[in-house]
């Protein structure tokens, strides 16, 4: 099991931000995490994700973005956001020793992550996706993937079949698109949270479920 987590203030643009930091027990590659749109940091989906991945064998750091932070609810303007990446990524860097440092992020935290990446902001070794937002819900022709192609790093894509924000059919097409660089793992029945209709489980639980996929990926492509 892990140890106690090290609460740090990482300073952005708007302000400080909270964070959380686990160093993996030997020399290993570090994953950082963003939550997403509606919950932060601390929310048990995303602190079960990544405490978990630090029972994987990875370091794990997760931040609130400033809006968050703040106690507020409309996320940031995306300059704000990506800001935001780029300081965690930083400190996560600073921390790694020289070990490679992933981005990965629930919804909206896992897109600007990839944009950061796409625009060589966020000098990731890879990426995790834990649901990616590929279209608003009911609007596939609003399709967020063109910055997808400017990437040039591993990335992983953990999805729900059942989730409104990507029709599988769209995101099938955009994984094999982006080639070897990509893979997706489908969840049956998961919705974007990764809840499945008609089994109740602890979001904490659903969190720490994806880290063995993600670890492996990242034990894999690093």
């Amino acid at each position: 099991m892990t140890g106690p987590e090290e609460s740090l203030r990482i300073d952005t643009a708007k302000g400080p931000v909270s964070a959380r930091y686990a160093p993996a027990s030997s020399p290993s590659p570090t994953i950082v995490v963003a939550h997403g749109a509606g919950a932060g940091m601390d929310h048990p989906f995303i602190a079960g994700f990544a405490r978990a991945c630090v029972d994987e064998g990875l370091a794990s750091l997760r931040f609130n973005f400033p809006y968050l932070e703040a106690g507020r609810r409309s996320p940031d303007p995306e300059a704000v956001l990506r800001d935001a990446w780029r300081a965690a990524f930083d400190m996560a860097h600073d921390r790694a020793d020289g070990q490679p440092v992933w981005a990965s992020g629930k919804s909206l935290g896992g897109r600007i992550a990839s944009m950061a990446t796409a625009d060589s902001e966020v000098p990731a070794a890879g990426l995790v996706f834990l649901g990616y937002p590929l279209h608003p819900p009911g609007k596939p022709e609003r399709i967020r993937d063109e910055h997808l192609y400017r990437i040039d790093v591993p990335m992983l894509f953990l999805q729900g079949t059942s989730d409104p924000f990507a029709s599988p059919e769209l995101l099938g097409k955009v994984v094999a698109k982006l080639g070897s660089l990509a893979e997706l793992v489908r969840f049956e029945g998961a919705g974007h949270s990764f809840e499945v209709r008609g089994r109740k489980r602890d979001p904490r639980e659903v969190g720490a479920s994806l880290a063995p996929t993600a670890a492996a990926f990242i034990r894999e492509r690093s």
